[in-house]
């Protein structure tokens, strides 16, 4: 089945990041196909196309195995499609890059090196000097509020620390696209509160344009500008929203009318796409 890309006009606001944007990542007919065991085939995603604007904060979500990590990969450069082309910034991804950063849901720090050392490591690599590593660093872990634990080693963290890490280490970057799958989904539920008022913080002050999967409607909705909805089976795009609430976010917002609409809407889409594949 092909894509479909409507944007559903029951939830355009002028408060989204305009459709008339320069796109900073173009997703254009990509398909992902595996070879199975027994030697037949299994798509993944079929033909999905959409564009997401520079600045905007885009989430996908969509029931377990349509997709959304894959396509979340693809455009890491960390898997190839099948079929189609990604593009970030107007070049065609063929591989993992600098302009992209990657945030998982699993801690993928260096526990041998402290918070600071993490966050500048990619700096460090690409030869910048110290004095510039320095003032960036500095920056980003105050940005996540780690200053006092700068000096820390990263397994001496707790699961929420290691995650603003990850955030300032991938901002550090100064990547065009922030990547992030499910990387509050290990939280407890406290903390993932916590974390999503820190990323809404943190990207309403760098603006990255963002492309975050989470299985977590209000979560999307929540820092989403724009929430891509996805069908399993294979794996497309089946509806887009934007979001009617306006920014800056709290959490005070999931008890108001348009929240509790687009959180129905978003179910609904969902609960109709489980009833087909059963």
């Amino acid at each position: 089945m092909g894509s479909v890309t409507a944007v559903n006009p029951r939830f355009v606001t002028s408060q989204s990041a305009p459709v008339q944007a320069a796109p900073r990542l173009q997703v254009d007919k990509v398909s992902l196909r595996y070879q199975k065991p027994d030697g037949g085939m299994f798509t993944a995603l079929e033909k999905v196309s959409f564009e997401v604007p520079d600045q905007q904060f885009a989430v996908l979500v969509g029931p377990s195995g349509c997709g959304k990590s894959s396509l979340l990969y693809l455009t890491a450069g960390l898997n190839e499609p099948t079929e189609g082309e990604i593009y970030v910034g107007g070049q065609q991804v063929q591989g993992p890059g600098a302009d992209r950063g990657m945030v998982f849901q699993s801690y993928t720090l260096f526990p041998w090196l402290t918070v600071r050392q993490n966050v500048e490591f990619g700096l460090k690599r690409r030869g910048m000097a110290a004095a510039q590593r320095k003032e960036i660093v500095d920056y980003y872990v105050n940005e996540v509020g780690l200053t006092g634990f700068a000096d820390n080693y990263a397994k001496q963290l707790s699961g929420g620390m290691m995650q603003r890490v990850a955030i300032a280490r991938a901002l550090a970057n100064d990547p065009q696209i922030l990547l992030m799958d499910e990387p509050f989904g290990a939280l407890d539920s406290q903390t993932r509160l916590q974390m999503q008022q820190l990323l809404l913080r943190v990207w309403g002050n760098s603006k990255k344009t963002v492309l975050f999967v989470t299985h977590d409607i209000d979560e999307a909705i929540l820092l989403g500008d724009r929430v891509y909805v996805m069908g399993a089976r294979p794996g497309r795009i089946k509806q887009i929203l934007d979001v009617p609430i306006e920014r800056p976010r709290h959490l005070d917002m999931v008890m108001e009318r348009s929240f509790i609409e687009m959180k129905r809407e978003i179910f609904g889409l969902l609960h109709d796409e489980l009833e087909e594949a059963h």
